[in-house]
């Protein structure tokens, strides 16, 4: 719980210092969403479980550059000790040298038992057009992680490095306002202590989800994603699901 204080005041504090920069565009939304693991999935890995989660979710464009950062409570239905929370928050500070970026990100979750922490620091690039948005960063990689039931239990430290992307794609079809998104994170050169803290072998992962939205109002969009994992999430070789979800748009 303690280091998932940490990542939000971190996030709360980016978000404060640029007070002084002109304002650009922002957006915010909170959401309900349910993961359905494949039975594939459920078999190959033994312990990963469907469930709910509720998500609050913003970003922001500022002169100087951008920032962005979600929260999820996961599995509140389930009780106190089955609850897991996860917090997210990165920022990409623009160098003035074309579209390029100085980038980082903060991820913490926290559940009974386990703790994770990674931390970017590197590089990104904004390309845009019209209606459409891909943005790559690369970075060294740190990882804070514990597994009361493993042996050895944690590790902290340098694990490598991780580049990826989000990317965006606004339509219109029969009427209606339509997005495609797409995030993908991929670490490699990993620690080899840390993979077996992890449960995670190998030292190429990936990690995203693509999506497809419908802006189906102002304030309501529904969406259903495509989310996918390779020797991520305490799991050797490849895991997937699909998340359905419904945004209320601020």
């Amino acid at each position: 719980m303690r280091k998932s204080l940490v990542a939000l005041s971190v996030v709360a504090a980016a978000t404060t210092f640029p007070a002084q920069a002109e304002y650009l565009y922002g957006f915010g939304d909170m959401s309900v969403n349910y993961l359905d693991w494949s039975n594939g999935t459920e078999e190959r890995a033994g312990h990963q479980k469907d469930f709910w989660y509720l998500e609050l979710e913003g970003g922001a464009g500022f002169t100087w550059g951008e920032l962005y950062g979600f929260a999820d409570l996961e599995n509140a239905d389930q009780g106190s000790d089955k609850a897991r929370t996860s917090i997210k928050g990165s920022i990409a500070y623009k160098t003035g040298i074309a579209e390029l970026r100085v980038y980082g990100q903060i991820y913490n979750t926290n559940s009974d038992g386990f703790t994770a922490q990674n931390n970017v620091l590197g590089l990104s690039y904004a390309f845009n057009g019209d209606g459409w948005f891909f943005n790559p960063f690369i970075g060294f990689h740190h990882t804070m992680t514990s597994a009361d039931w493993k042996t050895p239990s944690s590790f902290t430290g340098m694990n490598g490095g991780m580049f990826g992307w989000s990317a965006g794609y606004n339509f219109n079809a029969f009427g209606e306002k339509f997005m495609i998104s797409n995030w993908h994170e991929s670490e490699f050169g990993r620690n080899d202590k840390y993979m077996i803290v992890a449960g995670e072998g190998d030292h190429v992962t990936a990690n995203g989800a693509v999506a497809l939205w419908w802006n189906a109002t102002e304030n309501v969009t529904t969406g259903i994603q495509y989310r996918y994992a390779f020797n991520k999430l305490g799991t050797s070789g490849n895991q997937n699901a699909m998340i359905y979800t419904v945004k209320y748009n601020f």
